[in-house]
């Protein structure tokens, strides 16, 4: 093991480790959880206080336990998803949990010493971990991005990192075994972010691969887009949205900004502060549906987040398969139950999707080759199902070109080649 390159796909919604032997072999690691072992652990992390002051102390625990335990636990928690949404944006600074003050590169240095867990010597072994083209957000700053991920993988012991966009991690897991020279087209959808790649592959004679990026472009548009939408059009409507309060005698609209955050998973976790509950009960005070915004603060007070998620995720998915589903969610007295075609759902996405084949177009524009001229597409992320998404790809390109890899793995064991590459590149040199 000690001599493996490492390959970090650090996601929104899951994150993956793979590691590449000397003989070009990859495995990525599996982590033992209460429900088994898993080799996709979700972004997420899960804090309390044990004890009583003055020598109560906060503790936490991360992926697919934090899940677990978020939705068994009866005292007061604070349950976070989707942190590295937050990494562009300078309005997430810092965040407070039981009295302790966190600043955002601590709190995914938190995740990723879970992460890497168990692997030796990581601060002499080079790490190359995933980044995507453009980060999430309505303005993101990337060098301020790359700068909290490099500190917060620097303060889970991984000094020596490096970053490579993460379509060209999946390009690699793809090409690995081609015999002649091809032009690719790479779509990587993760939960925050799509991003594209057209790459030349040349195969060596060693047995190393030659990749050429010939573009990259990306776009803050993927699977939390779309569920986002849910949430804006049949969800959020039961909770408020759109209703009304009386101030002075005036009739005016609840505030929009409470909704938008709900709808988005990493701005809900953070929305259980002492000041946005205690303008959501003067609201409540004053509401003429005062029941709806009730509802809406018990699914923050009681961190229901991750509950509704599952019920909006779970609806999303079996439109990929069906032409309606059933959205239901029943926790604490709020009762959501709403029927979802997909004829809706994909009007919802509309925009969302022109957005994506926007970033597209970008990138063959770029890399000045003709949708014809691309000899293979490769699809990789839970987003590559979206009946629209896939529809958008059939049109523009012919199916016998596309390729579905492995939504969770193909980045990180990538990646862990790319990462061999180099060294081998290296140590020839």
């Amino acid at each position: 093991m000690n001599d493996a390159a490492i390959g970090i796909d650090f996601g929104t919604t899951n994150s993956v480790v793979a590691l590449a032997r000397p003989d070009g072999s990859v495995t990525t690691r599996s982590f033992a959880t209460r429900q088994g072992a898993v080799d996709a652990y979700r972004s997420a992390l899960m804090f309390w206080r044990e004890g009583r002051p003055p020598h109560a102390h906060v503790t936490h625990v991360s992926g697919p336990d934090a899940l677990d335990m978020a939705l068994g636990m009866t005292t007061e928690h604070r349950f976070l998803q989707s942190l590295k949404t937050h990494l562009s944006s300078r309005a997430f600074q810092e965040t407070r949990l039981f009295g302790k003050l966190f600043r955002l590169e601590d709190l995914i240095a938190v995740f990723l010493s879970d992460l890497s867990a168990g692997l030796d010597d990581l601060g002499e072994r080079s790490v190359l971990s995933g980044r995507p083209v453009v980060f999430a957000g309505d303005r993101p700053d990337e060098e301020l991005a790359l700068t909290r991920l490099a500190a917060a993988y620097g303060k889970a012991g991984m000094t020596k990192v490096d970053f490579a966009y993460e379509p060209l991690g999946a390009a690699y897991w793809y090409a690995r075994d081609l015999k002649a020279p091809q032009t690719m087209l790479v779509a990587d959808f993760g939960g925050g972010t799509s991003d594209f790649s057209v790459m030349r592959f040349e195969p060596g004679d060693s047995g190393t691969l030659q990749a050429v990026p010939l573009s990259h472009a990306g776009v803050g548009v993927a699977g939390d887009t779309f569920d986002y939408r849910i949430i804006e059009h049949a969800v959020s409507p039961l909770l408020g949205k759109g209703s009304d309060y009386l101030s002075f005698g005036k009739r005016l609209p609840i505030p929009a900004h409470y909704h938008a955050a709900f709808a988005q998973w990493h701005r809900l976790s953070l929305m259980k502060s002492r000041e946005t509950m205690t303008e959501l009960k003067a609201l409540i005070r004053d509401a003429v549906e005062p029941g709806r915004l009730e509802d809406l603060m018990t699914v923050i007070e009681y961190d229901l987040g991750y509950e509704l998620y599952r019920a909006v995720s779970a609806t999303k998915i079996a439109l990929s398969s069906q032409e309606e589903a059933q959205l239901s969610f029943d926790q604490m007295g709020v009762r959501i139950e709403r029927t979802v075609t997909r004829t809706m759902f994909d009007r919802w996405i509309a925009e969302d999707v022109a957005a994506i084949e926007g970033a597209l177009d970008e990138a063959l524009a770029t890399a000045g080759v003709d949708g014809d001229k691309i000899e293979a597409v490769f699809m990789t992320g839970g987003t590559s199902y979206v009946p629209a998404v896939r529809a958008l790809f059939d049109r523009r390109f012919s199916p016998q070109r596309i390729h579905i890899g492995d939504a969770f793995r193909s980045v990180a064991s990538g990646l862990a080649l790319l990462a061999l590459d180099r060294q081998r590149a290296l140590a020839a040199a």
